[in-house]
């Protein structure tokens, strides 16, 4: 763990360091590329092939990629009833807040009687990628999948890796819960290539969504500009800011909750009162001593975990805005006198009672958020990466007359000559 204040003379290089995340090896970009390559060549065998060698499982022929209904039925019927509920619940209130987002078309006639608009509509195709490695993720299957469907997406494609052919029973318990049947056990590299290029037996599709590991997400990047992306997702982050009116034990658990993600997930805690330091990161040690994940949220700590002391608050929401993180909690006295000021965060989680990993979950707001700083351009998963909008103009003659000659005067100046004639032609006084 790093101890830094804002008070040493040298906290501007340490922070740095602290925000200089390791950018794609050279190797990892070169592996992808190999097999984005092999997949566009060689299809459903290069599939088959990457799946005895990452995972470990032949699958034998290529129709055997697809989960089957009875496969999917069975699942579903495996798992306890109380996680069959947990699921069903967050399903719902996930719907209910992203159906609130869902835009309005937009029409106008002006005085001239020209008419604009916007239009919205729904991608045709997308594509959803749920890890399988480390640990699953039905919460993801959830979060990407039910914006598609609110959004009208008809075909929803998901692949999940399924290392020695095991496959998990709440991923595709939480995908019968979102509506997705057309799953393929197919994980990394490979599926993405899939999802974007096409094989055989799977047919392409126009946007990939949904987290994965450094390969995952060097190949979402490779294959952007054939389909869309959500983002090229880093590892999870956290930003606490705390006041010393807290348990630190609390503080501690959200600290770790985002380090026992993987190794190089990141977790910071600001404050303004030495002692919550001191007490969070005795905390955090004893936590550490009984937590099933505690090799990996330890390595993460040690390597990435900072505590940083800060004067006062308005040098905590400069840092704030400064690292930019992926979840932001404000466990202050008024956290809503600090939330305006919070300007780029992927999600914001207000008061002592509000714990990150309950939005993971259950809150209803998507958990797929910018990470890596980007939250100071981009924004987390919603209905609106799922539609498309489409402008519109229809004029009247008048409307044409009136606006025409301007039209004509510009594009001339710009010497399109044809573009000032296909408006000229139309205009009555020619």
């Amino acid at each position: 763990m790093k101890l830094l204040s804002t008070k040493q003379a040298n906290f501007e290089p340490e922070f740095a360091r602290l925000m200089n995340r390791a950018v794609t090896a050279p190797e990892i970009r070169d592996a992808v590329a190999e097999i984005i390559s092999s997949v566009r060549a060689m299809g459903d065998d290069a599939l088959l092939d990457y799946t005895i060698r990452f995972d470990r499982h032949d699958l034998g022929k290529a129709s055997a990629m697809r989960v089957t209904a009875d496969e999917i039925k069975k699942s579903v019927a495996a798992i306890p009833e109380k996680m069959r509920e947990a699921l069903a619940l967050a399903a719902k209130r996930i719907e209910a807040f992203h159906r609130l987002q869902l835009p309005r078309d937009i029409e106008t006639t002006d005085e001239l009687g020209a008419i604009t608009g916007l239009r919205w509509g729904p991608l045709d195709a997308v594509g959803l990628y749920v890890p399988g490695g480390k640990a699953a993720y039905p919460s993801s299957v959830l979060m990407n999948a039910i914006p598609a469907r609110v959004a009208g997406v008809r075909r929803v494609v998901m692949t999940v890796p399924t290392p020695d052919g095991v496959l998990n029973a709440l991923v595709l318990a939480a995908a019968a819960q979102a509506g997705v049947s057309e799953i393929y056990c197919i994980g990394g590299a490979q599926a993405i290539a899939a999802m974007a290029y096409g094989t055989p037996t799977i047919r392409p599709v126009d946007r990939i969504v949904g987290p994965g590991n450094a390969y995952v997400a060097e190949a979402k990047r490779q294959v952007f500009g054939k389909v869309g992306i959500d983002s090229i997702a880093g590892p999870s982050e956290v930003l606490i800011l705390a006041d010393e009116d807290n348990d630190p034990m609390h503080i501690a658990l959200d600290l770790l909750a985002q380090a026992e993600h993987d190794e190089d997930a990141q977790s910071i805690l600001i404050t303004t009162s030495g002692a919550l330091a001191g007490s969070v990161d005795s905390a955090v040690n004893a936590a550490l001593t009984s937590l099933p994940r505690a090799e990996i949220a330890r390595t993460s700590w040690v390597r990435h975990g900072a505590i940083i002391l800060v004067q006062n608050w308005d040098e905590g929401e400069i840092l704030a805005n400064r690292i930019a993180a992926e979840h932001v909690q404000l466990m202050v006295a008024d956290p809503y006198r600090l939330f305006p000021k919070i300007r780029h965060a992927g999600a914001i989680f207000l008061g002592k009672n509000t714990p990150e990993a309950i939005g993971d979950y259950i809150a209803g707001p998507n958990h797929v958020l910018p990470t890596s700083g980007t939250a100071r351009f981009a924004s987390g998963l919603s209905v609106y990466d799922f539609l498309k909008r489409t402008t519109y103009v229809s004029l009247p003659q008048s409307a044409l007359e009136a606006l025409g000659p301007a039209a004509v005067t510009l594009a001339e100046a710009e010497g399109l000559t044809a573009h000032a004639s296909s408006i000229a032609v139309r205009l009555k006084r020619g």
